[in-house]
């Protein structure tokens, strides 16, 4: 088993609020991964005296704590129960109803000998490559199929779409989200690696356009997970018109996780 990680701020004026950890062995056997990518909340209040690489400091460790220890645990019951510790130690200060209390997209594995579990809430991505080489992408695509416009302004997404029905979920301060989540199982004997990617890591497939899934897994192959960001930068840098950037920002938080099982 090898696991590599490699992560990158966005900006050096800002704290990197993305979040990774893997645990190995997992109760003994297996291993398991965690990857949070924390959601910037737009200037002004959020009810929050915390900030967001806080929350997904306390969310992720929680999270990697359970998935470790607790295999009488699916991952949703773990999701909910972390959400549930992380929302108790700042209840008595904040405001956990406010539509940008601190929170973050999901992805978390965890495999033993006869299987890989997957949870993916929000937009990271996990890969899992099969022995033959084939990829298979595990996303929550709610994203992709909003009606046009919610996404306009942030404004019009909270009140629309934020972590309500219809619209897409994050880990934020209600456990019932976990239900929310795409989970599922595989056989190991068809599992070779797992890759868990934050949008910005992603973006040298979802944004740049510059392989498939499977393209991305080879680069992880041979270039390993800070080649995969360093890939990534090299073309945010050389998008000067803004072709494939457009609204969005020049750097986002990159991180990746990749684990040769």
């Amino acid at each position: 088993m090898r696991i590599e990680l490699a992560t990158a701020a966005g900006s050096p004026d800002r704290p990197n609020e993305d979040w990774a950890a893997t645990t190995v062995p997992a109760s003994g056997q297996g291993g398991a991964l965690v990857l949070l990518d924390g959601v910037t909340p737009p200037r002004g209040d959020d009810g929050c005296v915390h900030s967001v690489p806080w929350f997904t400091a306390r969310l992720g460790g929680a999270l990697v704590e359970l998935s470790g220890s607790r295999r009488d645990l699916t991952l949703q019951e773990i999701l909910a129960e972390s959400i549930r510790r992380t929302a108790d130690t700042h209840r008595s200060l904040c405001d956990l109803s406010h539509v940008r209390t601190p929170q973050a997209t999901v992805v978390m594995a965890r495999w033993d000998e006869r299987e890989i579990e997957h949870l993916v809430l929000s937009d990271s991505v996990l890969l899992i490559e099969a022995p033959d080489g084939s990829v298979r992408p595990l996303l929550d695509d709610r994203l992709d199929h909003l009606p046009p416009g919610t996404l306009a302004s942030e404004a019009i997404a909270d009140a629309r779409a934020r972590n309500k029905e219809g619209g897409f979920f994050t880990a934020a301060a209600d456990p019932s989200v976990a239900a929310r989540a795409v989970t599922g199982r595989t056989p190991a004997d068809r599992v070779r690696a797992l890759a868990a990617l934050t949008d910005g890591a992603a973006r040298w497939t979802e944004m740049f356009r510059e392989g498939d899934w499977a393209d991305c897994i080879g680069v992880l192959h041979k270039e390993g997970t800070q080649g995969l960001i360093d890939r990534v930068r090299a073309l945010e840098d050389a998008d000067t018109e803004r072709t494939r950037l457009r609204r969005s920002k020049t750097h986002d938080d990159a991180t990746a996780v990749y684990a040769v099982l």
